[in-house]
C-alpha cells in the first residue's frame, strides 16, 4: 500500500472512530442505574413518622439489608417524637429547615436548625427528636438497612393513635 492509500485509510477509520462515539454514548444506560428527576417521585403516606408525613423510597427495601435512599416531606409545625434508629443514619436537607436534637428528652431549645443543604449523620441508636417550623422540609436519607424507627416513649409512636 503506498503512503496516499495509508493516510486515507487512517483518516477515514479515524473520521469513523469520531462519527460513531456520540452514537455508543446514546447506548442505554447500564443495569443497576438509577434516574430520577422530582416529578416522578412518588410520595405515600408515612404513618410511622407522624400525621400528614409523606415519603419517597428513591432506591432500596427499607426492610432488607441493602443500601436505601428515601426522602421525607414533613409538613409545616410537625414533630418526631424522641426515637432512635437501628442504623447509621445520613440525613440532608433538600428544602425548608429541619430541626434536630440530640437526647431522650424533647428539648426544642437545644436543637439545631438544618437549612436546606444541611448535613447531619446518626450513629446506631443515638436518641433524637426532629421538627419543623412554619415552612416545613424535605430531608433525604441513606444509609444501609434494615431501617426503622423506634420511639423511645410507646405512646408518642403515631403508629398507636
Amino acid at each position: 500500500m503506498n503512503a496516499a492509500k495509508a493516510i486515507t485509510a487512517s483518516t477515514v477509520l479515524a473520521l469513523g472512530a469520531l462519527i460513531a462515539a456520540p452514537a455508543l454514548a446514546a447506548e442505554p444506560v447500564m443495569e443497576g442505574h438509577v434516574s430520577i428527576i422530582p416529578s416522578e417521585v412518588k410520595w405515600v403516606d408515612a404513618p410511622a413518622i407522624g400525621p400528614g408525613v409523606k415519603m419517597a423510597v428513591l432506591e432500596g427495601d427499607l426492610k432488607e439489608a441493602v443500601p436505601f435512599t428515601f426522602r421525607i416531606k414533613l409538613p409545616p409545625n410537625s414533630k418526631i417524637a424522641t426515637h432512635t434508629h437501628p442504623i447509621f443514619e445520613r440525613v440532608t436537607v433538600l428544602s425548608g429547615t429541619f430541626h434536630l436534637g440530640i437526647g431522650e428528652t424533647f428539648e426544642p431549645a437545644k436543637a439545631r436548625a438544618y437549612p436546606a443543604g444541611g448535613v447531619t449523620m446518626m450513629p446506631t441508636g443515638m436518641p433524637m427528636f426532629a421538627f419543623t417550623g412554619d415552612d416545613g422540609a424535605i430531608i433525604q436519607i441513606h444509609g444501609t438497612g434494615p431501617w426503622g424507627i423506634n420511639y423511645l416513649n410507646p405512646a408518642e409512636d403515631p403508629r398507636k393513635k
